[in-house]
C-alpha cells in the first residue's frame, strides 16, 4: 500500500500562549512546538497497514522551515519518506487555502496512491475542516474521526464513534480517512530510528511548483481580533449549616451565574 500521511507542526498544548495584539497572531518566541497529537494517530496507522501489506508510507507537512522538525519525527517512529511544501504565509486559520495545496500537491506529485490519512484536525487551529475539502477537491470517499480500520484489497472498513454507538463504514480505494483518538498507540521513536531519520534528506517543494495560482493562495479568512480567555474568577466557599448553604447556594445560581 501506498500511504501518504498528512500531518501540522503545532504548539504544544502545555506551553503559555501570548498573543501579539497589533498582527493579531501568536508570539512564537519561547514556544515548543510538537506533531499535532491526532496527526501521530493517522502516521501510527499507515505504519501498521504497511508493516501488515507492505507498501510505502510518505508523510508531508505544508508549512515553515521548521516544519522538519515534525516530518523527522515520523522518520525517526518509522515511516519511508518525508516531504516539506514549503509555505511561509504563516498560520492563516485558512482551511480552503491549505486544502487546495495539499489536493494539488497529491495530483501533481503523487501519481499512485491508496490512502490519504490525517489527524482529526489540529490542535493549533482546531477546524477539522482539511480532510474533508481535500476529499471533495480530489473526489474521493472519505470517512473522518475513524476509531477502528480494516483494509482487504480494494476495499476498507471504517468504525467511528457516534453518541452511544458506532457507525460503520465500507469504502473502495483510494480514499481519505482522519484518526481519532483510540484508533490506535502511537509508538515512540527508536534510537535506531532517530540515527536514521537524522542522514535523510527530505525533500522541499515549493509552492511555485504545484502550479497555484496566487489567488488561490490568497487567504480568504480574515482575523478581526484575537484575544486569550478572561481570566477565571476565585471559587466561592459556602460557610453554614447544610440547609442554610443549600439556600445561598440556590441564590448564587439564580442570581450570579444564572443557570436556574
Amino acid at each position: 500500500m501506498n500511504i501518504c500521511v498528512f500531518v501540522k507542526r503545532v504548539p504544544d498544548t502545555e506551553s503559555k500562549i501570548r498573543i501579539n495584539q497589533e498582527s493579531n497572531t501568536i508570539i512564537e518566541e519561547g514556544l515548543n512546538f510538537v506533531l499535532s497529537p491526532y496527526d501521530e494517530y493517522a502516521v501510527e496507522e499507515a505504519l501498521k497497514l504497511r508493516e501488515a501489506k507492505g507498501g510505502q508510507v510518505t508523510v508531508v507537512s505544508v508549512g515553515p522551515e521548521e516544519a522538519m522538525v515534525v516530518l523527522k519525527k515520523c522518520l525517526a517512529m518509522g515511516a519511508d519518506e518525508a516531504v516539506l511544501v514549503k509555505d511561509d504565509q504563516g498560520e492563516t486559520y485558512d482551511s480552503l487555502r491549505i486544502s487546495k495545496i495539499i489536493a494539488q500537491a497529491v495530483k501533481k506529485k503523487f501519481a499512485d496512491f491508496d490512502l490519504l490519512l490525517f489527524g482529526k484536525q489540529s490542535v493549533g487551529a482546531d477546524n477539522a475542516q482539511v480532510p474533508a475539502m481535500v476529499a471533495e477537491f480530489m473526489g474521493l470517499p472519505q470517512v473522518n474521526v475513524v476509531t477502528k480500520l480494516e483494509i482487504e484489497g480494494n476495499t476498507g472498513t471504517a468504525w467511528r464513534e457516534i453518541e452511544g454507538a458506532l457507525e460503520k463504514f465500507k469504502f473502495s480505494l483510494p480514499a481519505v480517512l482522519s484518526a481519532q483518538k483510540g484508533l490506535n498507540e502511537p509508538r515512540y521513536e527508536t534510537l535506531k530510528g532517530i540515527m536514521a531519520a537524522k542522514k535523510k534528506e527530505i525533500p522541499v517543494w515549493t509552492l511555485n511548483e504545484l502550479d497555484l495560482g496566487e489567488e488561490e493562495l490568497n487567504p480568504q479568512l480574515e482575523i478581526v481580533k484575537m484575544e486569550s480567555p478572561p481570566p477565571r474568577e476565585a471559587g466561592k466557599i459556602i460557610e453554614g449549616e447544610p440547609a442554610e448553604a443549600a439556600q445561598k447556594l440556590v441564590e448564587l445560581l439564580r442570581n450570579e451565574a444564572k443557570v436556574i
